[in-house]
């Protein structure tokens, strides 16, 4: 009798193990000022395994000690931090087939920027919360004490454009001057290209439009109450354009996409009405037609995130492996 005991005790450790090795992993991204170990990414993930026990979960580091890790949020070439990243990724088995991907602000586009232009392991859910997708038109204010972000922030202000802001300060490499997009196309150094905002359209990479489009699902989180953010609708691929370029087709067609205020404020150009989108330059219109964006509004300030994330994790994470 004991040996059927035992044998079926192996056999349901057995089936119970296959079925945790099906559950697909969740990659993180920490956004700025953060670090991967940091309390809050720690109990991010501890929620997320509770939730969903036996799940693999890897937050991506830029180095292992944590303190050069919050550094390398500030300063550091962000082409060269995916390069490293898609690196780190494709040396990690449990993400060998593919996983479901969460970035926190700059963390979401830079995911987006993996997805673009590696995506091997592929990204099947991408969620981004409080990212600046369309950049960002004044940079993000940093806390009264934050030394490092107050440094990093003032040299970005002397010359955003300059060559060696683009090489070495990351808030320069995402932010978009709509009264200067020319140069924002021709000396920004990383979102111009992830966007395919180019000065000459036979430039574009067209693979970017392919890896965005194979994503089952893109989750974009706006705050509704984000001060930091510059625009906030930059999380919903929206962005400032001066008023005497508001044309009347625009104002016309702004009931088609997901806006939070009127086209006489501030004026917002949203996503459905964004080049990028209209001409299908990354693959969000392929998206978007086959119903596979979701627009999602929280409340509160930039990343206060509450539980908010909990209906999106519980929908679009710790799936099966090889199912939709």
């Amino acid at each position: 009798m004991l040996p059927s005991i035992v044998l079926f005790a192996s056999l349901v450790n057995l089936v119970s193990s296959a079925a945790v090795n099906n559950i697909r992993p969740l990659v993180i991204w920490h956004g700025m000022g953060d670090t991967y170990a940091s309390s809050g990414m720690e109990s991010f993930q501890s929620e997320v395994k509770e939730m969903y026990p036996g799940i693999f979960v890897h937050s991506i580091f830029i180095d292992e000690d944590p303190n050069v890790d919050q550094r390398a949020s500030f300063y550091g070439n962000v082409n060269k931090q995916i390069v490293q990243v898609a690196q780190q990724l494709a040396e990690i088995p449990e993400l060998s087939r593919g996983f479901d991907a969460i970035g926190f602000s700059q963390g979401g586009q830079f995911l987006r920027g993996y997805v673009e232009r590696n995506n091997s392991p592929p990204v099947h859910n991408l969620i981004t919360f409080g990212s600046q997708h369309m950049g960002v038109s004044s940079l993000p204010a940093c806390n009264t004490w934050d030394l490092l972000c107050q440094v990093a922030r003032r040299a970005a202000n002397r010359g955003v454009y300059s060559e060696w802001a683009q090489e070495n300060l990351v808030q320069a490499q995402f932010f978009r001057d709509p009264h200067r997009l020319s140069q924002y196309m021709e000396s920004g150094s990383f979102l111009p290209d992830i966007n395919n905002e180019v000065l000459l359209p036979s430039s574009r990479n067209l693979s970017y439009a392919d890896n965005l489009a194979s994503l089952n699902k893109l989750i974009l989180v706006l705050f509704l109450q984000d001060k930091t953010v510059i625009p906030k609708e930059s999380a919903w691929f929206g962005s400032e354009q001066p008023l005497e370029d508001i044309t009347m087709d625009q104002a016309s067609e702004s009931h088609q996409t997901p806006m939070l205020g009127g086209v006489n404020t501030k004026d917002i150009i949203p996503m459905r009405l964004q080049n990028l989108y209209k001409e299908d330059w990354i693959g969000l219109r392929q998206l978007d037609e086959r119903g596979r964006i979701d627009f999602v509004a929280c409340q509160g300030e930039h990343m206060q995130i509450g539980d908010c994330w909990k209906d999106l994790v519980a929908e679009w994470v710790g799936g099966s492996l090889g199912a939709d």
